[in-house]
């Protein structure tokens, strides 16, 4: 039996990866792409506000933020508990409205964003401190590189939303 998976699961998935990273990454992609090109399905839902510029307005200001704080000595780890309800909260909007947006089940796509999110926080941590020890470099250095990887998957993703 082959297992297909549908755009709106890798959508889902992808940007539950992406704020696994960084939080603010992935509903700027949802919100800068959904408020440029409205869909239908998501009007008078709860995630509508998803469809304004104000919405990409706002996030965006705040994963510019969150990508000079994540750089400073004091920024809380991101697996604290803190950092992880929020991760796996930007996961779980982005994914139920890719769902929603595709007409699919937002609850579905809610979690499949939100464990992909936390999926992703574990991951890359490990990931950030096996590389400054293999490399030598610096944390700041890695994690500009982490913000790379975010901002090319994130645009990646949205030519494909």
């Amino acid at each position: 039996m082959e297992l297909k998976l549908t755009n709106a699961f890798k959508q889902a998935a992808g940007l539950g990866v992406i704020a696994g990273m960084r939080t603010f990454s992935a509903p700027v992609v949802v919100s800068h792409v959904y408020s440029r090109h409205p869909s239908k399905q998501l009007k008078k839902t709860p995630a509508q506000f998803m469809q304004t510029i104000t919405t990409s307005k706002v996030f965006k200001v705040l994963a510019a933020g969150e990508l000079i704080g994540d750089k400073l000595p004091y920024t809380p780890n991101r697996t604290s508990a803190g950092g992880l309800i929020g991760r796996f909260l930007s996961g779980a909007l982005c994914g139920a409205t890719v769902y929603k947006a595709n007409h699919q089940q937002p609850i579905v796509g809610g979690i499949i964003g939100g464990a992909a999110a936390i999926g992703s926080a574990f991951g890359c941590m490990f990931l950030r401190i096996a590389l400054g020890k293999r490399t030598g470099l610096p944390d700041p250095v890695i994690g500009a590189i982490e913000d790379v990887i975010v901002i090319a998957t994130g645009t990646a993703l949205a030519k494909h939303m």
